[in-house]
């Protein structure tokens, strides 16, 4: 066992409110797709709001269409099964339906075994992202750095077009 866990953060900005109908079947997939998630080999935690998602979360307060999700895995082989082998890629494939595009929105980072990222946190790893690219510090499916205590991590390149 690993004293680690993988950290991922993604966002988005949202075309129209999360209650509007063009955001309806984003919303309606939310609860199969975070079962989905929470039943698999290698799921440890995922952020959640007063619902069972994360869509009442505000990280930034001055944009109400800005949107978040994070979550933590037991390693990257893990998180990678989920986001491209299982019902979230085609998901996933219809993500511009709901979301403007932004250059960057997603990262990955590792965590000691026992602590939970914040919103902060994960935002920060997402501007560290965006400022200076892949680095031990947050990082891609692409471009994957191995955990502190030397966890391999191997690129994933099946990403959803």
């Amino acid at each position: 066992m690993t004293g680690y866990h993988l950290a991922q953060i993604n966002v988005g900005r949202l075309r129209a409110p999360v209650d509007h109908p063009t955001i309806a079947d984003f919303v309606a997939n939310l609860d199969r797709i975070n079962a989905l998630a929470d039943g698999l080999p290698g799921f440890v935690w995922r952020l959640k709001g007063e619902g069972n998602n994360a869509t009442d979360l505000q990280p930034k307060p001055d944009d109400p269409l800005f949107a978040i999700n994070m979550s933590l895995w037991a390693d990257l082989d893990a998180l990678a099964a989920f986001v491209y082998r299982t019902a979230h890629r085609e998901i996933m494939r219809r993500r511009r339906e709901w979301f403007e595009a932004l250059e960057t929105y997603m990262c990955l980072w590792w965590v000691p075994v026992g602590h939970t990222p914040t919103i902060a946190e994960g935002m920060a790893k997402l501007a560290r992202f965006e400022a200076h690219g892949p680095t031990a510090d947050a990082f891609s499916f692409k471009t994957p750095f191995p955990a502190p205590d030397g966890q391999p991590a191997t690129p994933v390149l099946d990403e959803c077009a």
